[in-house]
């Protein structure tokens, strides 16, 4: 290891002297450092409006469905019998339905039961619950003799497919079966009842059957409630069953909760205000879209602004550092032409002609326009009122100009809008990559792992010059050292000859 000699001879701050050799040596430094912010920087601002790309990318599959531009809205007379949902299928009008009869589930009280002789009904016990043409599907319970009853009520759950729950009361010392979903399937082939909902076989011991011996089920000692179906009219003339509390007439889905007074009116209209504010959600989320990246490309440069090193953050308070570093970041992806020319793209995307054989073929028919201001950049404005009369008056319409699937001149809109953005959005991530990306992935990142290897092989040349430097003047300070020796020596020999 060398020693520095830190000017003891010369008297001279070598190390001063040393540091500002140093700081014009690591110019070069300095601006390739300010280079690998300013990548790091573009990547982020490119990442920045990529996210926004993507998030406008998220409200596609909205945009496409049917409902987006024609949701229907269902009110009810007597909202705690019944309700109903509608789809965009759905016919604008007035319903009337009588509730007669709500479906229920079958439900099965064992006989009071002695836990200590559960041990005796060891073995393999048959049940039976009735698919939906009204087959027998049987059902195998195994029971261990050390089950506890709770194992054995869930071995039931699980062996009919979670059709049957089972439960024990302790209080009234009695098991509970019940089906879990409502309606009658133990049907004949003339569609009537057969039978109970659950049926009991026999067991691997007849003389010890689980269900009918232990349980008591099916002798007098126990009690059944059987399940039903929904009973209800439709517009006081067509009277129908359901297996469950609901029902699908014509697009309208009906909600059974109770049974209604009379008829309850069931009405349905277009519901214009939440297509309304379904459109205007993509307008504002486009319009903030083309406002990122049309400031990319007006923003000024302020070239005189460059990234700040760590000595001059360290000299700085925040609220300067973060002023400095705004001017510095303006104007970063000025130029860039993925960003302009993808301006441009989704532009025309958006105002193109649709063949749609409907009242509408242009987003300015239904008072979707851009702005007469060009410095916005291709921004929308709405016209409430037109647009709200196109969705009241033609909402298929309205959808076949967003949303038609159709190739070529027929393609809609807003499929012509995603095919661009999805372009525009994998030419970003080309030039910055992801968060999941590494250097290697993407063109900006393989310039950082350039510049991050030449910044550490001039570092490792740096600790080489100033060595070579500190080398140089420790030789300095011993010639200097050996001359004031031989200074000495000559001083005394001439003062000694006096």
């Amino acid at each position: 290891m060398v020693m520095r000699v830190g000017g003891i001879v010369s008297g001279m701050d070598i190390e001063a002297m040393v540091s500002k050799l140093m700081e014009a040596e690591r110019m070069p430094l300095d601006r390739m450092k300010q280079q690998q912010t300013r990548l790091t920087w573009k990547r982020d601002a490119f990442r920045e409006i990529n996210n926004t790309l993507l998030e406008l990318d998220n409200m596609m599959l909205d945009m496409k469905l049917s409902t987006t531009y024609n949701p229907k809205n269902a009110t009810s007379s007597q909202e705690g019998a019944v309700t109903a949902t509608a789809n965009s299928n759905a016919s604008n009008g007035s319903y009337e339905i009588s509730v007669e009869n709500l479906a229920t589930n079958e439900m099965q009280i064992s006989a009071q039961i002695e836990l200590s002789e559960l041990g005796n009904y060891a073995g393999e016990h048959t049940f039976y619950t009735y698919d939906e043409e009204g087959n027998e599907v049987p059902h195998t319970l195994n029971i261990d003799s050390n089950d506890s009853i709770d194992d054995v009520l869930k071995k039931i759950g699980e062996a009919s497919g979670k059709t049957v729950r089972a439960f024990y009361d302790e209080n009234s010392h009695q098991v509970v079966l019940e089906t879990t979903r409502t309606g009658v399937y133990h049907i004949d082939e003339n569609g009537e009842r057969a039978g109970n909902e659950i049926e009991f076989g026999s067991s691997a011991n007849d003389d010890k059957n689980f269900f009918t011996d232990f349980l008591g089920f099916g002798s007098n000692h126990a009690n059944i409630t059987q399940a039903s179906n929904a009973e209800f009219t439709y517009n006081n003339g067509l009277q129908l069953e359901s297996r469950t509390n609901s029902y699908t007439l014509n697009g309208v889905t009906f909600q059974f909760n109770n049974q209604t007074d009379g008829n309850a009116r069931i009405t349905i209209d277009t519901d214009v205000e939440q297509s309304f504010e379904s459109i205007m959600t993509f307008v504002d989320k486009y319009n903030e879209m083309i406002d990122q990246m049309n400031t990319s490309q007006t923003e000024e440069r302020f070239r005189d602004f460059h990234p700040l090193s760590d000595e001059q953050k360290e000299e700085m308070t925040e609220k300067q550092i973060e002023q400095w570093e705004e001017k510095a970041k303006s104007g970063i992806l000025r130029g860039e032409s993925v960003i302009r020319d993808g301006m441009y793209t989704l532009r025309q995307s958006l105002q193109g002609k649709v063949e749609t054989g409907g009242e509408f073929t242009l987003l300015s028919q239904i008072g979707i326009t851009t702005t007469e201001n060009y410095l916005d950049g291709g921004k929308l404005k709405v016209d409430e009122g037109k647009l709200k009369a196109a969705l009241r008056d033609h909402p298929d319409d309205v959808y076949k100009l967003f949303s038609s699937s159709s190739e070529g001149d027929s393609r809609g809109l807003i499929h012509r809008f995603d095919d661009s953005l999805d372009r525009i959005s994998g030419s970003i991530e080309k030039q910055a990559g992801n968060s999941t990306h590494t250097l290697d992935n993407y063109t900006i990142g393989k310039r950082m792992k350039e510049m991050n290897e030449r910044i550490s092989d001039f570092e490792r040349r740096m600790v080489q010059v100033e060595q070579r430097y500190w080398n140089q003047f420790t030789q300095m300070e011993k010639a200097i050292s050996n001359l004031n020796q031989q200074s000495s020596y000559l001083f005394s020999q001439f003062g000694g000859g006096m």
